[in-house]
């Protein structure tokens, strides 16, 4: 279990698996993070990430506001309560509460949302 705000921020290369993640803006400003197994929990997560991974994880619903700024490849299980501006790449979950596009996205802005249900 992992624990406290702002963990992991300017991290590289970083693996973690089968850890519950609670931390208010966890990973931030982090290149080559992989999660596996993984439950992240806590308030906009994984946001301005370089080469981001994630397999088989879930998210809880308090962590919101999820990828702003990140080049990523996600399989999540569950749901996500929302998804913000990602980059560039793929997320894939069951559910995704809302997706944010709002023009403040970097370029290239073409990450490929896509929900399983």
């Amino acid at each position: 279990k992992l624990n406290g705000n702002y963990l992991g921020q300017w991290g590289r290369n970083i693996e973690v698996f089968d850890s519950e993640i609670h931390s208010r803006d966890a990973f931030w400003n982090t290149e080559n993070l992989h999660l596996v197994n993984c439950h992240i929990k806590g308030q906009q997560p994984l946001c301005y990430c370089e080469n981001l991974v994630l397999e088989n994880c879930t998210f809880d619903p308090d962590a919101d506001l999820a990828f702003e700024y990140c080049t990523v490849h996600a399989d999540i299980r569950g749901a996500v309560t929302s998804v913000k501006n990602p980059t560039s790449g793929e997320i894939v979950a069951d559910s995704i509460g809302e997706i944010i596009l709002d023009g403040n996205a970097l370029p290239p802005a073409n990450c490929k949302i896509v929900t399983r249900k």
